[in-house]
């Protein structure tokens, strides 16, 4: 049976799936998104080295990280370059867990939910970007239209869930259930930021998004990540998801 996997870096940006019939017709909005889940989380683990473009009105500058993940909220996130960011990481963990380390201060400190919503080393995904979950422990869908080949889902947080968006709009593919486009409302019902995943392929037994692009629409400024390295299912261990090797 053939798998498919989304980073929103994020998720966003890995997609998985089985060869799914358009059997979609008759499926709720709860089980759209666990379809969704499900090609997202797909691979056992996974590793990327990841080329991240950034663009505004002043020109481009590019950077380059290395994501490593294992399961749905096991995630480590490291910058390859510039030289000026190597080493920055950050480590997603299960229960709203996350640390950040600053190679320059030599320290790692959890990051605390109210600041999760500050932008990560000059990208447009914030820290709650960054973390590795799965939509539908996190929020109510509705499925608000289907079109030919999309079904359209609102996304509102569940009660509790400390979030700096109050509700994200997806378009999701009827073929494979894969993410198109996903647009970020923030606390005034404002759309705040846009994702659109593209070139979406399979690699082995699994999909892909090889590009996702975040455009912050308030700042106008854009973050595109390319998949230049892509390794799945390679028995990574859990000492790498440790403060201790974040640190590393």
């Amino acid at each position: 049976m053939k798998k498919i996997f989304s980073v929103n870096l994020c998720v966003l940006i890995i997609i998985s799936s089985l060869p799914i019939k358009a059997q979609e017709e008759k499926l709720t909005a709860s089980q759209i998104l666990e379809k969704v889940d499900n090609v997202v989380n797909a691979p056992e683990d996974q590793s990327l080295k990841v080329k991240i473009i950034l663009i505004d009105e002043k020109g481009i500058e590019e950077r380059e990280i290395s994501m490593l993940q294992k399961g749905s909220h096991k995630r480590l996130v490291k910058f390859l370059s510039p030289a000026s960011q190597k080493g920055i990481g950050v480590l997603s963990l299960p229960n709203d867990i996350m640390y950040l380390y600053l190679p320059a201060f030599k320290k790692t400190r959890r990051i605390a939910s109210h600041i999760k919503n500050t932008k990560f080393a000059g990208t447009d995904f914030t820290y709650e970007d960054m973390e590795a979950i799965r939509y539908s422990e996190k929020y109510i869908p509705e499925l608000l239209k289907k079109e030919e080949n999309h079904f359209i889902l609102q996304l509102k947080p569940k009660e509790g869930v400390k979030t700096d968006y109050s509700k994200l709009i997806m378009w999701v593919r009827c073929d494979n259930f894969c993410t198109s486009k996903i647009e970020y409302y923030d606390k005034g019902e404002n759309l705040y930021k846009v994702m659109t995943n593209k070139r979406i392929e399979t690699v082995g037994n699994y999909w892909i998004s090889r590009e996702s692009e975040m455009e912050d629409l308030k700042a106008r400024h854009k973050t595109i990540m390319i998949l230049e390295e892509i390794k799945f299912d390679s028995k990574l261990s859990d000492e790498i998801f440790t403060e201790r090797y974040l640190s590393r």
